[in-house]
């Protein structure tokens, strides 16, 4: 699905703005500041039903009561957004609905400048970057992760009752058991996908015969939900000390390996930079694997952060992709 038009209104900074996207790579030059990201997040938000940055009380611009994304695409369907009163409504096809189906949703890479540090970042940063990725390549991990969230709120705010007993946590428990060790399933099963490539990715772009490995480390190597569950009865005390579950899937981490050492220690800068670009590329061949589309392309001002070699990989990699550049100066033509 190609990107022939959008148009903001009350987004952001943005009173009205529109653009009119070409068929392969459309550049958004201007300074820091000007909106150039929040159109990004507004195309996001129309392919993929929400933002990838803020929630839309943020999102709508100060003084004003409404704000409306409409994206229109080269065959003449559209998708309209419109945030109002609190609430949020797509338009689509003939329906009105309060999420955006499934059927309209259309896969993205977005490649953020702090996706650079992607291989050295937090766990709660690397979590939120394989959901997102994983979410697109299966409707099941992100029913299952909304669920298992949904669960852990419930928990958490049980361990903070001083009324509560073994009895009334118990099914949450359970909750969480059944979610947590079909969500390290799928995890495990996109990392393997995701190393039978990555080396030889990774060597495309570096030129050289470095291997690279992502592993996930899980909070426990449990794979039986009478394990996890063990596990979380176990901690039951610690738990109601702290306030909070300290066992499970949302604890996780990922490392990154480079040449059997651990790559943010012992990588190079340039090296870090060829590891996270190979994961664009993997993530858009698998997800063209899986889904049959190939996905919308959104580089946000991450032309200035790469040197010459990693930007012609961008170029060459994307060439079959619509692509959506933001920058502050103009990108040199580096074909």
């Amino acid at each position: 699905m190609i990107i022939k038009n959008v148009k903001l209104t009350n987004f952001r900074n943005h009173d009205f703005f529109e653009l009119n996207c070409w068929k392969e790579t459309t550049m958004i030059s201007g300074e820091n500041g000007g909106g150039k990201t929040s159109i990004l997040e507004a195309i996001y938000e129309c392919l993929q039903g929400k933002s990838f940055r803020a929630v839309d009380r943020d999102i709508l611009k100060r003084g004003k009561e409404f704000y409306r994304v409409e994206l229109e695409y080269v065959n003449g369907e559209k998708t309209v957004a419109v945030y109002e009163n609190e609430k949020k409504t797509f338009y689509v096809g003939d329906k009105k609905t309060a999420r955006l189906p499934k059927k309209y949703k259309y896969p993205v890479i977005l490649f953020e400048p702090y996706d650079l540090n992607l291989v050295s970042s937090s766990p709660s940063h690397k979590r939120e970057y394989f959901d997102r990725s994983f979410g697109q390549l299966s409707e099941e991990y992100t029913n299952l992760l909304n669920s298992y969230n949904k669960a852990l709120k419930q928990r958490n705010e049980l361990l903070k009752d001083d009324f509560m007993n073994e009895e009334m946590i118990f099914s949450w428990n359970v909750m969480l058991s059944r979610f947590g060790v079909k969500l390290w399933a799928l995890r495990e099963k996109q990392v393997e996908r995701i190393n039978k490539k990555l080396t030889d990715v990774y060597r495309s772009i570096a030129n050289n015969k470095d291997e690279v490995l992502l592993v996930l480390k899980k909070d426990a190597e449990i794979t039986a939900e009478s394990e996890y569950l063990k596990k979380l009865e176990t901690n039951l005390e610690k738990d109601k000390i702290l306030g909070h579950t300290c066992f499970g899937v949302h604890r996780d981490n990922y490392d990154f390996v480079f040449n059997k050492s651990g790559a943010d220690g012992s990588a190079s800068r340039g090296e870090v930079r060829s590891i996270v670009v190979a994961m664009k590329f993997i993530e858009a061949d698998m997800i063209l694997e899986t889904t049959g589309k190939a996905p919308v392309v959104l580089l946000d001002d991450v032309f200035s952060e790469l040197d010459e070699t990693r930007q012609k990989a961008l170029v060459y990699n994307f060439k079959k992709n619509q692509v959506i550049i933001t920058s502050v100066g103009a990108v040199e033509d580096i074909e």
